[in-house]
């Protein structure tokens, strides 16, 4: 895990699309991934009745479900203290061991940068 607030640009629109997510919908979290391609898939968190999902395993199953082949970063808005582990495992199924997700807090700042895997 390492600390930064210093994001690329690209990181840092996945940032914000996380977050706008999470404000639009109310919900407790948002996410967003890039794949391949340069393409962002973004999604709040899911709660029905029949079906719970967070926001980044809800973004990684957009990005699937619309071809992406890898993902080459992701980020979750929440005031969770940690990334879930199911999470982190989804990421890694289609980014692989190593890609990064940033977990951000409600404000936009970027507390950790952990790797999926």
């Amino acid at each position: 895990m390492s600390e930064s607030n210093e994001l690329d640009p690209e990181d840092r629109k996945i940032v914000t699309l996380a977050r706008s997510a999470r404000a639009r919908n109310g919900v407790p979290e948002g996410a967003a991934v890039r794949d391949e391609t340069g393409r962002t898939y973004v999604a709040g968190s899911v709660s029905l009745a029949s079906l719970e999902l967070s926001a980044l395993r809800a973004a990684v199953a957009m990005a699937v479900a619309s071809g992406a082949q890898s993902l080459e970063a992701a980020a979750v808005v929440s005031l969770a203290e940690g990334v879930a582990a199911e999470d982190l495992a989804a990421v890694a199924d289609l980014g692989g061991a190593g890609t990064p997700v940033l977990l951000a807090s409600p404000d936009g700042v970027v507390r950790v940068t952990v790797s999926a895997g």
